[in-house]
């Protein structure tokens, strides 16, 4: 059932005033247990015990050794019902004494009818979760080493926290999610709301079914209604039982578009009952309307979405709760990440199995900024338990999933969880034994019955011959990354769709440890691993440092550490740009690819492309650019020399001017050609290189006929309509990444820009890389080649904390000699 924003004479309460925590030996009473602290809810205990001074993230304590009692009190008269919208994880509720609730699983909501009289006390008791793991018993076919105990395969909850090697031990302990009290005082009682959206390229229509208690009498007595949606209203049907309903269509409705291929456009629907007792409005919050399907290719193999009957190239990244330690789900908690994920230019975000779901804000702001939304199930490695009750368990959580985002456009492909197949199938276990059968029927089934619009796939990933096959179905794909292939391993794998790839330990641009070197000790342990590995995902890095710029990164991490730590700084960015340009171009198999991970769950150089505190990293820029709905890629087709791809996401042609231009020492034109080109709607297209020149120019420097004449080739797309404005631009070395360090004439000017400040930045030489340094600013572009005699403003943002004052800094490129100085005037 359908979201109901509010309904007339149903008033909400939320419970957040006068909590406490205390914590108590497993099934022990108060008797000598420690002062009750107060408590935030929703939130957890880790969150209130942080707050008392009595837990840190730098130095987790295990939650899960004793039981956690919250207490509050109510007051009231009169019937209420009180909703548990998510309690982690073995909870049994009281009001007076008196249990009322007892939940098993973290990922079921609950309402439970009460009738107050007065004043009563509110208890939520968390059992201690290792001791209910340790009575757990089963013999599983296969046990990961992803995470630990081996008994949470039994228990409905989290693996966050429990996964060493990447994710902090924070335990998800306590009434993360709202608790409310719901009166009822209209004249009618609004039990569910069924609404359902369709669009056929053209058109759109709309099913609502609305459950009224009592509808029977309500309609001998005259009770109508009416729904409006899109500027258009119709009446509601009564049925003769209980339900009301209207099946709408919208001609020529606006659709709802992944917002690199369109406007997401969302519609607010209303419905009214008109009783005896008055109008009752129901706020069913906002629909959009559009298609889903996917294309296998000829082969079958394939997995390209289709929104409204267009290729769709999703690239985003896989989620990481903002707020790793309260697990809030407040939308002033997503948007932040959310618009950063969208300034990116990302179009599509994964929440994995090995998370939790998020909250209705997370999917209400992918709605509004148009971001794709690929849900796991909250299963992940695990050989699950089939029985009836476990399975149960599992089909409530995804129809309450379901009903809660019924309304949601963004969410488009539902999947049954991660590695699960892949985790049996490199363990070596039969190919009948790879699947899980009864726990996939139970999901589709779900699915089918509650989101027949949504993707389905069974696991993640999942498709091959092989689970992790890259060419075909989806695949979590490392070849470039933790396998250490070379770069060109991208084509060959013939990548189909990337629900996972290309995991770094990514530096951010500021040292967040405050440690003396990248080998100390508290920098090493928060760098991600695989469990029982003898490398981490550093080496990983280095391997790239060494393959992309020919530098030896053991001897120049002690002989010239800054210059490390700005190559390694770079060098992620690098490899992810290069590779999504080789899944974007034209003619590419690869539909799509999300990179694990998009935010680190703790400072240090994690997976994640931003910061634990909301910074974005140098590869976040990398990204940024790879990402953008308009795009130029350089590729090296060999004998056949330079391949430039026009890339066009959005829903208009673009007239262009197209500017080539081969150099010599980074600032003499050996090579300078245009010419006028069209980039079609939503499509890619390539032209050699070769072709735009009269003359043979080796730019790939294949053929290799005496001494190379250039080490940069730059490809200029300029706007035909806006007197040349840059719209994208791309590099290709043929030499290689790392140019000799030289003066490069680089240039840094303040500038005043509105209410803020900005660099004019300029350079007679190719500059690579360049990146600002301030102590009061960041720059919101960073880590981008530039080329001669190109003006780019940098608008500068202030840091948090930094306490104001003007611009003060240095502008650094890796092949320059120094950096500039620039200071501005107060």
């Amino acid at each position: 059932m359908a979201r109901i924003r509010s309904v007339t004479g149903r008033r909400i309460t939320a419970l957040t005033e006068g909590w406490n925590l205390t914590r108590l030996p497993p099934g022990g009473a108060g008797e000598g247990a420690p002062a009750a602290i107060p408590a935030a809810v929703p939130g957890t205990a880790a969150q209130a015990l942080q707050a008392a001074g009595l837990w840190s993230l730098d130095d987790p304590l295990p939650l899960h050794d004793k039981d956690v009692v919250y207490r509050t009190r109510l007051t009231g008269h009169g019937p209420r019902t009180l909703r548990f919208n998510g309690l982690a994880t073995i909870a049994e509720v009281r009001l007076d004494g008196e249990r009322i609730l007892t939940s098993d699983s973290m990922f079921l909501a609950h309402e439970v009818p009460v009738t107050l009289n007065g004043e009563a006390e509110l208890s939520i008791r968390f059992h201690a979760l290792y001791p209910v793991l340790a009575a757990k018993k089963g013999r599983a076919r296969w046990r990961p080493k992803l995470a630990e105990p081996a008994a949470l395969r039994f228990v409905r909850t989290t693996l966050l926290g429990h996964m060493p090697g990447w994710c902090p031990p924070v335990h998800a302990v306590g009434p993360y999610r709202p608790v409310e009290l719901l009166e009822e005082t209209g004249p009618i009682r609004l039990l569910g709301a069924d609404l359902r959206s369709v669009y056929d390229g053209r058109d759109g229509r709309l099913s609502l079914r609305l459950t009224v208690d009592g509808a029977r009498q309500a309609d001998r007595a005259g009770m109508t209604g009416s729904v409006e949606v899109a500027g258009q209203e119709v009446a509601l049907r009564f049925d003769g039982i209980d339900t009301f309903h209207a099946d709408m269509s919208l001609p020529g409705v606006e659709p709802w578009w992944p917002h690199t291929h369109g406007e997401p456009v969302l519609h607010g629907v209303t419905a009214r009952l008109r009783t005896p007792g008055g109008v009752v409005e129901v706020d069913l919050g906002r629909v959009g309307f559009r298609s889903l399907a996917v294309d296998r290719g000829s082969d079958g193999n394939g997995f390209t979405l289709l929104v409204n009957g267009e290729r769709v190239f999703c690239r985003g990244g896989c989620w990481v709760p903002v707020d790793l330690v309260g697990l809030s789900a407040e939308r002033a908690v997503y948007e932040p990440e959310l618009r950063r994920m969208r300034d990116a230019g990302a179009n599509m975000v994964r929440v994995g199995g090995t998370m939790l779901y998020e909250g209705d804000a997370f999917f209400e702001l992918c709605d509004e900024l148009g971001i794709l939304v690929w849900q796991d199930a909250m299963l992940a490695n695990f050989d699950y338990p089939g029985d009836p009750a476990f399975l149960d368990g599992v089909r409530a959580e995804i129809a309450q999933l379901l009903d809660r985002s019924q309304a949601s456009p963004s969410l488009a492909v539902l999947c049954g969880g991660s590695e699960m197949e892949q985790q049996a199938a490199m363990l070596g276990l039969p190919r009948t034994s790879w699947t899980q059968a009864a726990l996939a029927a139970a999901i589709e089934e779900e699915t089918a019955a509650r989101r027949p619009d949504l993707i389905r796939i069974a696991n993640s990933p999942s498709g091959g011959p092989l689970p992790f096959a890259a060419n075909a179905g989806v695949s979590h794909y490392y070849g470039v990354g933790a396998y250490m292939r070379p770069l060109d391993d991208a084509r060959r794998a013939d990548v189909r769709f990337a629900s996972e790839c290309l995991a770094f330990a990514n530096l951010e641009e500021d040292d967040p440890l405050g440690v003396p070197s990248l080998h100390h000790p508290r920098w090493k342990e928060r760098v991600p691993r695989d469990p029982g590995a003898s490398w981490d995902f550093e080496d990983v890095r280095e391997h790239y440092l060494e393959a992309l710029y020919g530098v030896d990164p053991r001897r120049l991490r002690y002989e010239e550490p800054d210059r490390y730590r700005r190559l390694s700084r770079a060098v992620t960015g690098e490899v992810m740009q290069a590779v999504f340009d080789e899944w974007r171009r034209a003619g590419s198999g690869c539909a799509g690819g999300l990179v694990w991970q998009w935010r680190d769950p703790w400072p240090g150089a994690g997976w994640g492309v931003v910061a634990a505190d909301g910074t974005p990293k140098p590869a976040w820029h990398a990204l940024k650019r790879a990402f953008r709905p308009l795009r130029v890629i350089l590729t090296d087709e060999g004998v056949n020399g330079l391949a430039v791809h026009l890339v066009n996401d959005t829903p208009r042609p673009v007239e262009a001017v197209l500017r080539l231009t081969a150099w010599r020492d980074g600032a003499v034109p050996v090579l300078k050609v245009e010419r006028p080109v069209t980039l079609p709607a939503r499509a890619a297209v390539a032209l050699p290189a070769s072709g735009m020149t009269d003359r043979f120019f080796d730019t790939t420097y294949t053929y290799r006929f005496g001494p190379i004449p250039h080490d940069a080739v730059s490809a200029q797309l300029l706007s035909a309509e806006r007197e040349a404005e840059p719209v994208d631009e791309s590099c290709y070395f043929p030499k290689g990444r790392l140019l000799p360090r030289a003066d490069l004439g680089l240039t840094a000017a303040v500038e005043r820009l509105g209410d803020g400040w900005a660099l004019r930045l300029a350079t007679r030489r190719l500059a690579c890389s360049v990146h600002v340094e301030d102590g009061r600013f960041r720059a919101e572009d960073a880590w981008f080649h530039l080329l001669p005699g190109v003006e780019r403003v940098v608008r500068l943002r202030p840091r948090a904390g930094a306490g104001g004052g003007v611009p003060d800094g240095e502008v650094h490129a890796l092949n320059a000699m120094a950096p500039v100085r620039y200071r501005g005037d107060a």
